[in-house]
């Protein structure tokens, strides 16, 4: 293999030999997910490092199937770079994607690359990454990526191979040093998830560049090979059904994010957008009629598409390009799970809830494309999460529409935000009125721990009921009221003139009031709501103005 790959170009990496990494790479961080999952040190249920870098260059993979041998590396980097950013999932994802963006522009032009070219493409991509993240964080990614860049920077080498090589190795010594510069890292005995997500791919592609090999999937027994020509390779697609449909809306109550949870155990490349009267979905998979089976059980269906990307490569990404054409100034996209949730953004003015949330972080292009359906010149989006808020934002430069992305980082800030809108002000105005509401409202979120943890001196076993305020934990216990009490206390002040406690769908409405009679005997000065919010991994998130 190698000597096919590398005829002539004994010191280059070809194009050929670049997409042949990209599905190498995914495979690998793929096989390997659970355990980059298995690093977090946060026991909060959530997306999981692993989980959304591998999702992300999956979706960089699935374009490789549309790559000619006779590619050159700039246009197979170029390939790579747009398929990340679009399917960027979590800060993570995001990071990964602006890493090979400024990789890409270091391959602008090349035929092939030789060791110089790849020094440079990741000093490009360190610069990149950083230059896109506020306040970056030493003992990460970003670390793990700039101390590798670092190692091949002005060394002179122009075997392509080599360099690489070094890379991984630097890169592979820069992740055993994150404990060193995060103590939570080093109290936990872990390194850094996002840098151990990125050295498998980095190794990955390392196998086809040093050895001409594809690390093959762990469910497939077949892989790409590397002397296949491009019809075996949309032969390997790893799902080979496209399906899509728009489901209308019954009288029952309906839950999209366990339709999307149910999807992403199946397939990839998952859109789940819900609109006042309908659920739109597309989905990659094996089981297309699965895929029917169960979106039955939320409606009826209309538009139904099912293509084969093996028969049709340019249809691997199924998304409507259409935009709606402005018949206002503003609207809105939410982030959010759970049907009463989903409701109270509807009845503030949300033209679309984008499903997703803690654990189901949505795609650069899950938020795209429903800003895309929103019929407003400019578009005011609200992750309502932090691991949401970068791949909001990556949709900004790809928007023909004016988009402003919120920083808000709970759904309780999302709902200030809109509450503090008024259509009859300037878009500026409007911007720094949200902003406020967002800064004046506290949000204490009740759930479980989903790993055995430990936060300062306190040991966190796993089930054990977790209480945040703000994002940090502050009680642990075994009691769910008991801790959704504290947490709230805590976070209540004299000036506390409104608490809203949102319950799961894990929670009856009986143990919510009980909650809600606890804390008035305590705060008797606020007025204290109860909503339905249908939530899951949450049973609790508690808004205190």
């Amino acid at each position: 293999l190698i000597s096919n790959y590398r005829k002539g170009k004994s010191n280059m990496i070809t194009g050929l030999m670049f997409r042949d990494a990209v599905i190498s790479a995914a495979n690998n961080i793929s096989n390997n997910r659970q355990s980059v999952d298995e690093l977090n040190v946060f026991p909060v249920p959530d997306g999981d490092t692993g989980t959304n870098m591998s999702m992300t260059i999956s979706n960089a993979s699935k374009a490789m199937a549309a790559i000619a041998d006779d590619a050159t590396v700039a246009d197979v980097s170029k390939a790579m770079a747009s398929a990340l950013l679009r399917g960027a999932r979590g800060n993570s994802g995001v990071i990964l994607s602006l890493i090979f963006r400024g990789f890409s522009n270091g391959m602008k032009g090349l035929e092939n690359a030789d060791g110089k070219d790849i020094a440079n493409a990741f000093e490009l991509g360190v610069n990149s990454a950083y230059k896109a993240v506020m306040k970056p964080t030493e003992g990460t990614i970003l670390t793990v990526v700039r101390e590798a860049a670092e190692a091949v920077k002005d060394s002179g080498e122009t075997d392509a191979v080599e360099v690489w090589n070094k890379v991984c190795q630097a890169a592979a010594e820069s992740l055993e040093r994150t404990p060193e510069l995060l103590p939570v890292l080093k109290q936990a005995g872990v390194v850094d998830a996002g840098g151990q997500g990125f050295l498998l791919i980095l190794k990955g592609m390392q196998s086809v560049f040093a050895d001409g090999t594809i690390i093959p999937a762990a469910d497939a027994e077949n892989n790409q090979s590397s002397e296949n020509k491009e019809e075996n390779a949309k032969a390997e697609l790893k799902y080979i059904y496209s399906s899509s449909f728009t489901i209308l809306k019954g009288k029952k109550p309906s839950n999209p994010a366990r339709l999307r949870a149910y999807l992403e155990s199946i397939g990839d490349n998952i859109k789940v957008n819900e609109e006042e009267s309908a659920i739109k979905v597309s989905v990659d998979s094996n089981e297309p009629g699965n895929v029917i089976q169960a979106a039955l059980k939320y409606g009826e269906l209309t538009k139904i598409k099912v293509k084969n990307l093996r028969q049709d490569s340019d249809s691997a990404d199924s998304e409507d390009d259409s935009e709606a054409a402005p018949t206002k100034e503003y609207g809105f996209v939410a982030v959010a799970a759970g049907d009463g949730i989903n409701e109270l953004f509807k009845e503030l003015g949300v033209d679309i809830v984008v499903s997703g949330g803690q654990t189901m972080n949505p795609s650069t292009d899950d938020i795209l494309n429903a800003i895309k359906q929103v019929p407003a010149k400019t578009v005011f989006v609200l992750p309502n999460n932090k691991n949401i808020i970068m791949a909001a934002e990556q949709t900004v430069p790809l928007s023909k529409k004016k988009v402003k992305v919120l920083q808000t980082k709970t759904i309780p800030q999302g709902i200030s935000a809109m509450v503090a809108f008024d259509e009859t002000l300037d878009s500026k105005t409007n911007l720094m009125n949200m902003m406020k509401g967002i800064e004046s409202v506290g949000t204490a979120q009740v759930t479980f721990a989903a790993r055995d943890s430990s936060m300062a001196d306190q040991k966190i076993k796993q089930g054990q009921i977790l209480g945040m305020e703000n994002g940090k934990i502050t009680v642990v216990a075994d009691d769910m009221n008991f801790v959704a009490y504290k947490v709230t206390k805590h976070l209540s002040k004299r000036s506390t003139s409104t608490i809203t406690i949102l319950y799961g769908e894990d929670v009856t409405e009986q143990q919510a009031n009980e909650l809600k009679a606890s804390l008035e005997a305590k705060l008797n000065n606020a007025e204290i709501m109860v909503i339905n919010g249908g939530q899951p991994v949450y049973y609790y998130i508690i808004s205190v103005e």
